[in-house]
Order: structure tokens, then C-alpha cells, then sequence
């Protein structure tokens, strides 16, 4: 006889959930985060008390900012772990876009149950529920469809036995991996279904190694050995293949230079002799000089964004020709690159034995040590201590406090942007959400990575900007005992895009508090605000000062918030190349007129490998 157990769909859904492992014996979806609401306290929220032994809830402070933690998590985990959240229907919900859209942007695994309006529709229209004129299936949750990789509704108790196999499968897919959205109607959380016992066995979810077509690997060897001047753009594949060392040993064997992107930067030591820095917009001068002459591009694990190609003016030799190494076709064949869709691992060991002991060695490894006393030099303690330091001395001062296990994490503003041009990481000491660069990232995922990986010192830059947006999760951070040091750099206001809009010709308006129609000039006091939550938190005098507090604060079990005031005006200092952001091509005073010469001079140069 076929044994069943009978349970309502929430608790099923949590039972199940509890039981799914990764190959290392662990829980693939390591906990819930929860807000409750009228959409779901009622089924999830007692689901979750009932199996809370087998699978923990955590509270957070926003259905947007827990998503952050989860996803912070995950991409510490190299998406072999995950987190799911729970959220009320209507604004609970729709508090999620934003965050799924940075995970499907990313492609990093998140798991969304969302409560939603009543099936059965007796209640109809309950509260906060969103009414389409024209289509009665329409709810709030469909806002996520363009966001998520997979998204379901479930309407029946009995849709679980599909849709939560379907949701797995696409978060462990290296190749299609990204966030779910399960849309639970709230009545049918509480419906009661006899379900089969064999449906909560334990299930183990392996990321697969896709080897490539052995005929794609023939022609990208064949390229590699008709160049000249080839150069490894290496990204975020790289660490979610575990790829790392295999990249350096290809680079060491055949003796070709590599780049780092956003999300590749930190899969291999700064020292590496092989490693130039960043390509294109935030890139590394010694790196963009070698884009400048490389006659084949070999991409392993990115999707060439603008900021890595320069808008597409970084890779300036006329014979250029581009590869792409990635799971997913889609990325493969942009830009009409020969294509090589395998695992970064598999593939590049495959290629490196049909290259034999092909070496190129055409770069100039003094490049790197020049580029490097650069950084130094612009990342140094000012000399007059009575000016406002700016955002690269305060990078300078954690740079030279850091250890093996410092991780700098950030994600929107200048920080980003001056980070990637001249932070020296550690290998596995870079954390980067630049993807959807989201404001409000930071904070929460921060806390996410220190639950990923206790081991690690976590520095959290941000800047006054984006503290403002989404600071909540410090409270969180506080409660569980997560610590890790936020340096909070005060320039009043929107430092980055300010500088933005002044090199595209516009007038300073509306990014500096100074050029805001306010009333009051705001003196926020954000040593006192994070205090508030609990957290330990102290203004830095000075770069020194800063110094001292950071090496202090490795010794507290909460989070530490250390302020610093800078100036909003400098940027790095060194390296950068040019964005495409489009300058109004009529009206305007001379600034924008000049601006307008400028962009046009630097599109003439865009050419793709189209």
C-alpha cells in the first residue's frame, strides 16, 4: 500500500525544501528569511514554526534587504548554497523585484515564496491585492515574470510536486541559474493535500561539469594559435567553476596575460604575475593598454558588459577577434564570437591540451609593477591632513591594514568603480554586486557574506548615498551576533554621479545636497543613527585614525560602522577609459558643446565584433 502523509501545502513546501542537499550532505536552501504579512503568516508562517528544527527562519527589517543577504550568500557560496524568502502578498512582493531583477542579472540562485490573492476568489478583492480590468489571473506577483528565471503560480496544494522540483533544477543549472518566484495563493498555503511519502525523501542536487563540443574547442585552439597577442578576459565563471587555478596554469603554461572583470576580480591574487587588473571603464592602465593591442580576446565566464569593454572601444586592434567561453550559449555567441559553451574548468584544461606548449609571451611584465607603484602612490596618506581625504586614500588606508582574509565588498557609487581600478585583492577577497549595481546592496550584503564565509573579515565600502537607501539589515546584523566593518564615506551627497554629470556637460544639479532645492543643508549624524541599532560605531579623525579602527574593530561580534568625511570631487586618480553615456546633442552652453565633442570623437571609435 502507497503511504501518504497528510499536510497542508506550506508545510509541505517547507518539509520538502528541508530535505533537499547539496552533494557535500548540506541543505541546498541553508534557511528561510521571513517578513510575515496577511499573506502568509497564516500558512508559511506556521509551516515554518513547525519544521523551524529542520530548516531555521530568520527575521530581517525588508523583504528587499533580506533578498540582499540571500544573494550576497549565495555568490559567496559560488551558488553551491541558497537562501529562500517569504513575503506577504502586495507590497511584501513587490518590495522583491528589485532584488530579483540584481540575482537574474547576476545569475545567482534565490528562491522567492510569495504569498497572493485567494484561488478560490471568495474574498476577492482582499487586501492589498493589485486588480487587472482585463485579466482576472493577474496579481502584484506577476510584476516579477521579466525578473526571475522561472516563475509559478500555484493554485493547487498538489502543484508543489512539479513546481518545487522545477524551481531546483533551475537554481543548481550552472547554465540557467538565477531566481524563482513561487507565487502561493494564500488559502492554498492552508489547504490540506495527502501526499506521497516518497515526495520527502532526501534529494541530492549535483551542479553539472557540461563538457564543450570537441569540435568548438578544435576551432578555438585554432584561433588561439593563429594570434599574436591573445588575452584572457577572465569573470564571475571563473569562481562559480572553481576554475581558478586552471586559469593560472593556462596563463602560466602558454604564458597568456589576463584581466579580471567586476565579478572575476579576486578569483586570483592581485600578485599573480600573470593578473593586469581590470579592462575598460574602472580598469587598470597596464590592463587597458593590452586590450588596446590584443589581436584575440578570450572570455571565460563573462558577458562583456560596457564597463568591461569600454562601451566597446577598449579592444582598439584592427585584426581583433574575439572567444567566448560560457555555460550559456546566449552568452557564448554575442558579438559574433567563436563560441565555446562547456564548463570554464573542462574547457579551458581541454584547450590547453590541444595547445600543447604553444607560449606567447608578448606582454611586458614591468607593465604590472609600474601599474602597481601607481596605485600606491594615489592610494597614499595625504600629506596635508588638513584636506578632506578622498575615496582613494581611504581605499589605501584599508589596503594597508588588510590580511589574506580581508574580502572589500560594495556594489553602487564611486566605491565600485574605484575599487575595481585599485584595490589589490587577495585571492577570494573581492565582492562586487556590479551587475544591477544596486544602492542598498551593501549593508545587508555584507551580513550575507559573513554567514557565507565567518572565517573572512568583511569590509563594507559606502557611501553616504547608499547607506541612506537601505541601512536596516545592521539592526539584523546586530541581533545575530554578524560582524563585519562598514566604512561609511560622508561627501554629502552623490559623489559619483555628480562627476558623472559634469563630465557630460551638465550643470551640478541635484546629486550634491549643496545643489538641491532644500531648505537646510542636512548634517546627518550617521555615527549616532548606526549607534542606534546597536552597532559600534565611531567617526574617524583622520586616515590614520581609520587605520587604527578597522584593525580594532576584528576583535568585536557586531558589526562596527566607522564614518569618514571626504571630498566628493577627485576620482581615482589613475586608469579608467571612456562610457557611452549619451550627451544631449542640441541647446546647451559651451560645457556642453565640448561635451558633445568629446563623446562624439570616443563613439567614432566603438566597433564591435559584429
Amino acid at each position: 500500500m502507497t503511504k501518504t502523509i497528510r499536510l497542508t501545502a506550506a508545510q509541505a513546501m517547507v518539509k520538502w525544501l528541508s530535505v533537499q542537499l547539496t552533494e557535500d550532505n548540506e541543505r541546498f536552501i541553508e534557511g528561510v528569511w521571513a517578513i510575515f504579512g496577511h499573506g502568509n503568516v497564516a500558512g508559511m508562517g506556521e509551516a515554518l514554526h513547525k519544521y523551524r528544527d529542520a530548516l531555521p527562519t530568520w527575521r530581517g527589517q525588508n523583504e528587499q534587504t533580506m533578498a540582499h543577504a540571500a544573494i550576497a550568500y549565495a555568490k559567496t557560496k559560488k551558488r553551491k548554497r541558497a537562501h529562500a524568502v517569504t513575503s506577504s502578498i502586495g507590497p511584501g512582493s513587490t518590495n522583491l523585484v528589485t532584488a530579483a531583477a540584481l540575482a537574474l542579472v547576476n545569475r545567482l540562485p534565490l528562491l522567492m515564496i510569495c504569498g497572493d490573492v485567494f484561488a478560490n476568489r471568495r474574498p476577492d478583492p482582499v487586501l492589498q491585492q493589485i486588480e487587472d480590468f482585463d485579466d482576472g489571473t493577474v496579481s502584484a506577483n506577476d510584476a516579477f515574470r521579466p525578473v526571475v528565471r522561472y516563475f509559478d503560480r500555484i493554485t493547487r496544494p498538489e502543484h508543489l510536486l512539479t513546481c518545487l522540483p522545477r524551481a531546483l533544477s533551475v537554481m543548481t543549472d550552472p547554465a540557467n541559474c538565477g531566481p524563482v518566484c513561487l507565487a502561493f495563493c494564500q488559502d492554498v498555503q492552508a489547504e490540506a493535500f495527502d501526499y506521497l511519502e516518497a515526495f520527502f525523501e532526501p534529494k541530492v542536487w549535483r551542479i553539472r561539469r557540461p563538457e564543450p563540443d570537441p569540435r568548438e574547442v578544435v576551432d578555438v585552439v585554432a584561433a588561439i594559435k593563429a594570434a599574436k597577442r591573445p588575452l584572457i578576459v577572465s569573470g564571475g565563471g571563473v569562481l562559480y567553476s572553481g576554475a581558478e587555478e586552471t586559469l593560472a596554469a593556462f596563463a602560466a603554461r602558454h604564458r597568456i596575460p589576463f584581466v579580471e572583470t567586476q565579478a572575476g576580480k579576486g578569483g586570483l591574487s592581485s600578485e599573480d604575475e600573470y593578473n593586469f587588473g581590470s579592462p575598460g571603464v574602472t580598469g587598470s592602465a597596464c590592463a587597458n593598454e593590452l586590450c588596446a593591442t590584443a589581436d584575440l580576446i578570450i572570455g571565460v565566464g563573462t558577458r562583456f558588459q560596457d564597463f568591461t569593454t569600454g562601451s566597446w572601444t577598449v579592444f582598439g586592434a584592427e585584426d581583433r577577434k574575439l572567444v567566448s567561453i560560457n555555460l550559456a550559449g546566449y552568452d557564448a555567441t554575442k558579438h559574433n564570437a567563436l563560441p565555446v559553451v562547456g564548463d570554464a574548468k573542462v574547457t579551458l584544461e581541454k584547450i590547453s591540451q590541444g595547445l600543447g606548449d604553444a607560449r606567447f609571451g608578448w606582454h611586458d611584465p614591468s607593465a604590472r609593477t609600474g601599474w602597481h607603484e601607481s596605485v600606491r602612490t594615489v592610494t597614499a596618506a595625504p600629506r596635508d591632513t588638513n584636506l578632506l581625504p578622498t575615496d582613494a586614500q581611504v581605499i589605501g588606508a584599508v589596503q594597508r591594514v588588510s590580511t589574506e582574509a580581508t574580502v572589500a565588498m560594495c556594489a553602487a557609487g564611486t566605491m565600485p568603480g574605484a575599487l575595481q581600478v585599485l584595490w589589490q585583492a587577495a585571492q577570494g577577497g573581492y565582492h562586487m554586486e556590479y551587475g544591477y549595481s544596486c544602492m542598498g546592496y551593501e549593508v545587508a550584503g555584507a551580513m550575507g557574506i559573513k554567514l557565507a564565509a565567518p572565517e573572512k573579515e568583511v569590509i563594507c565600502f559606502v557611501g553616504d548615498g547608499s547607506y541612506m537607501m537601505a541601512n536596516s539589515e545592521l539592526a539584523t546584523a546586530v541581533m545575530r551576533r554578524v560582524p563585519f566593518t562598514i566604512v561609511l564615506t560622508d561627501n554629502r551627497g552623490y559623489g559619483c554621479i555628480n562627476r558623472l554629470q559634469i563630465e557630460c556637460g551638465g550643470a551640478e544639479f541635484n546629486n550634491m545636497y549643496k545643489d538641491s532645492q532644500v531648505e537646510v543643508q542636512p548634517e546627518i549624524d550617521f555615527v549616532a543613527h548606526a549607534g542606534s541599532m546597536g552597532a559600534h560605531a565611531e567617526k574617524a579623525s583622520d586616515i590614520a585614525d581609520l587605520e587604527a579602527k578597522i584593525v580594532a574593530a576584528r576583535d568585536r561580534d557586531i558589526p562596527s560602522v566607522i564614518v569618514i568625511d571626504t571630498d566628493a570631487v577627485p576620482g581615482t586618480g589613475a586608469g579608467g577609459h571612456w562610457w557611452d553615456v549619451a550627451v544631449p546633442q542640441a541647446g546647451g552652453p559651451e560645457r556642453l558643446e565640448k561635451a558633445r565633442e568629446r563623446y562624439a570623437d570616443n563613439a567614432a571609435k566603438q566597433r564591435t565584433f559584429d
